[in-house]
């Protein structure tokens, strides 16, 4: 058995300390290997992280088996461990460390220097919270980055985390998985108990390949989720083709069975992205819930996968979608002004105790479609950073809630998408389809 913290594991739990105006424990968290495996343990007993990456719709997370949050920053920390703890819940908090790609110069000694102090408060101020689970230092830093220093500044923020508050482990996320990062963050950051991973596409590779880069401690998988934009299909004019949420339902479910629960001797847990909705490619590529608030299909996989129960109700799905029988892969070309044809094969779908899912038609059951016309973004970032939303087309859409509609291209050349969705209850399917309108000659 081999501690990696310092093990005031139980004494700990009887210090106390003022929160809102209650008086809580702390819960400490320590992470051990046993006979070459590691776990998680707070308040002594094992803990598993089954979480998610954001801030809201806690209720909603609980409800579905999940047990952690995750958060980027530390701006609003009083609130979010407030609010979580009342609800069973632990935060790891993050502590945005500044990005290279930002302008931060990690050669620059008073800007490091002045940024280490601001984090030491911040770990004085909360590190007796009791939903406190773990210090997140740093997130993606080594994204288009060309200073290791960044690393020497993780330390010296993980190192002060393990001085002052012996109960609760630290880690580092990076983005996605390289054999480089690896060796810097064992060679430049040893105060860092936990390596995390930020990973989509690939996230088959993590379990093998963290190992093979040299890290045999425990690991977490701090954000997973549908294919990334940067490595879906593209159509020839270089619009990314995003999976339905019938496709992502099947993506999350399948990555969470095979690549996630499986490898628990070193993997501790993992925060699927994103429990929220933001606008980043599109409106609807990454967040689990919409935009007025409504869960996704994605979050009914979710709680079959981790409940491993029959989900008593029917959730809507979307099957295919296609604009004059063409598919998204074939570069759909329309004239300025036309009149076309879209469909979309939308159906409830029932997931069931088998862990697989039984997809068939509820004959007395109406589906709802809403469409809409997008133009294609403009404004896409990298690494998560904010964004623009989207500009909406109106006028080009009857009023129609059918499966199947006439729609009028916009007259002006230009990338574009046609987005559908449809609702059961609380859940929405959604899918869009990207084209095209080319001037004429």
């Amino acid at each position: 058995m081999k501690f990696i913290l310092t093990p005031c594991l139980w004494l700990c739990s009887a210090i106390t300390l003022f929160v809102g105006s209650a008086t809580a424990q702390v819960n400490p968290v320590s992470v051990i290997e046993v006979q070459g495996r590691w776990q998680l343990l707070r308040n002594g007993q094992p803990y598993y992280v089954i979480g998610a990456g954001g801030e809201t719709h806690l209720n909603e997370l609980v409800e579905i088996g999940g047990n952690s949050i995750r958060t980027w920053g530390s701006e609003n920390a009083q609130t979010v461990l407030d609010e979580a703890h009342k609800r069973g819940l632990t935060v790891l908090l993050g502590l945005w460390v500044q990005h290279e790609r930002h302008g931060f110069d990690y050669n620059d000694t008073l800007a490091v220097a002045k940024q280490l102090a601001s984090f030491k408060a911040t770990i004085d101020q909360f590190k007796n919270h009791p939903a406190l689970l773990m210090w997140g230092i740093g997130n993606e830093v080594n994204l288009s980055y060309t200073n290791p220093k960044v690393w020497n500044a993780i330390q010296d923020i993980a190192k002060y985390a393990h001085q002052v508050d012996p109960n609760h482990p630290t880690t580092t996320v990076t983005a996605g998985l390289n054999r480089a990062e690896v060796a810097y963050v064992k060679q430049r950051a040893p105060d860092i108990d936990i390596f995390s991973v930020n990973t989509y596409g690939d996230i088959a590779e993590v379990p093998k390949n963290i190992a093979n880069f040299g890290w045999t401690g425990p690991y977490m998988i701090t954000e997973w989720g549908p294919n990334g934009h940067w490595e879906s299909p593209t159509t020839k004019w270089g619009a990314a083709i995003e999976q339905s949420s019938w496709e992502k339902a099947s993506v999350y479910t399948e990555r969470y069975q095979k690549y996630i629960e499986p490898h628990q001797s070193h993997c501790v847990g993992s925060y699927v992205f994103l429990w929220g909705q933001k606008q980043e490619y599109t409106e609807t590529w990454y967040g689990l819930f919409t935009k007025d608030g409504h869960k996704t299909q994605a979050i009914d996989a979710l709680t079959w996968a981790w409940k491993k129960d029959s989900l008593p109700w029917a959730t809507p799905s979307i099957q295919a979608l296609s604009i004059n029988k063409q598919q998204a892969n074939d570069n759909i070309s329309l004239k300025p002004n036309s009149k076309n044809e879209a469909i979309a094969l939308g159906q409830l779908i029932q997931y069931q105790s088998t862990l697989s899912m039984h997809p068939r038609n509820f004959q007395n059951t109406k589906l709802q479609y809403e469409w809409k016309i997008l133009k294609e973004s403009t404004d896409k970032k990298s690494g998560g950073d904010a964004e623009k939303e989207a500009e909406q087309l109106n006028g080009l859409i009857p009023a129609s809630q059918n499966a199947k509609i006439t729609f009028r291209a916009p007259a002006e050349p230009g990338a574009y998408r046609l987005f559908v969705r449809i609702q059961h209850n609380q859940t929405v399917a959604y899918a869009n389809i990207p084209f095209q309108v080319l001037p004429q000659p």
